[in-house]
């Protein structure tokens, strides 16, 4: 609204001069300057328009006092962390001695990891291949037990191989040891043993047990020792589809047994090829009664010559060579 002066009453005291400011509109860039100092800029409207009157009021921008520590010793900390960490991560990477191409002896090669030299496993390994470098052995060594499991889709334990201080022990369907030509040379299941080797030896003095039947084309014992077929509670049963050969080259053949030793064939006949057949222990039966026998030629004692006879069951039994080649009926021979 315009200004208008008031007028002065009588004898009152005249009124404070009022300062009258230029009309015109104050420069805005001052102002600017004065807000920028810390100066609270006051605007007053008169006739003429706005005009602005400076009042002075003293503040301070900024962080100070405690504030402004904390911050010093936040940075000061982020800084020490990051130097701590930095000098960390250096040492790891030169004692595991990162590269790369890989962690100190381990490298990363195509297809997989390779490793120059001696790796401890601390818990299970897990891997589908592992070989030695070409020309170079390998080694698995354990302070106490190795084991190998076999596992299938689900999870379960297929076949599994336990080496321990004094045992081996594999539990899988089947065994099989080949040649590098890839015929067996051994193979067990639970149906039949098989060896394919040119030659069995047995070298220990107890020789094989076999609990149940051993098919093989022969049984020989090496140059200078014995061979012994022995069945100490049940029978020995030697047979073939063809033939049975039993030859000794360099010493005695001998068959004993506690109740019979029967020799049978079905359809040929049993032959004794030898110029002098020794037949000891064959029973003597009681000569016969007088007038049956022929008369003793002379010069030959009794006891010297005998006739060898045999019962109708098949028994065998020596008779005096001057009587007849029979028995006493009271006799047991032919019983």
């Amino acid at each position: 609204m315009p200004y208008e002066p008031r007028p002065h009453s009588l004898g009152a005291a005249p009124a404070a001069s009022t300062l009258e400011v230029p009309r015109g509109r104050p420069d805005s860039s001052m102002d600017s300057n004065r807000t920028l100092r810390g100066e609270s800029v006051c605007t007053d409207w008169t006739d003429s328009g706005p005009k602005s009157v400076p009042a002075h009021h003293n503040f301070h921008v900024g962080i100070y006092g405690w504030r402004k520590r904390c911050l010093y010793l936040l940075i000061l900390g982020l800084l020490v962390m990051v130097i701590v960490n930095l000098a960390l991560t250096l040492w790891i990477l030169k004692v595991m001695e990162f590269s790369s191409e890989g962690m100190g002896q381990l490298r990363v090669v195509a297809g997989g990891l390779q490793l120059n030299g001696p790796a401890m496993v601390m818990d299970a390994l897990i891997a589908s291949n592992i070989r030695s470098r070409r020309g170079q052995p390998i080694t698995i060594e354990s302070s106490r037990n190795f084991t190998l499991n076999v596992r299938n889709a689900a999870g379960g334990v297929d076949s599994q191989m336990y080496m321990d201080k004094d045992r081996l022990e594999c539990a899988t369907g089947g065994f099989r040891v080949s040649d590098a030509r890839g015929r067996t040379l051994f193979s067990a299941n639970s149906q039949e043993v098989v060896v394919g080797a040119k030659q069995l030896t047995v070298t220990g003095e107890g020789g094989a047990v076999f609990d149940a039947s051993v098919q093989t084309p022969a049984v020989r014992a090496d140059s200078g020792s014995d061979l012994r077929l022995e069945s100490p509670t049940r029978s020995l049963w030697v047979r073939a589809p063809t033939g049975v050969a039993i030859e000794s080259r360099a010493g005695d053949i001998s068959a004993s047994c506690l109740t019979d030793l029967k020799l049978t064939s079905v359809a040929g006949s049993v032959r004794m090829r030898r110029p002098e057949l020794e037949a000891s222990g064959t029973p003597r039966p009681r000569p016969p009664g007088p007038g049956q026998g022929r008369p003793r030629q002379e010069g030959r004692r009794r006891d010297e010559i005998y006739q060898l006879c045999m019962c109708g069951n098949g028994k065998l039994f020596l008779s005096a060579a001057e009587g007849l080649c029979a028995a006493d009926d009271d006799s047991a021979v032919c019983r």
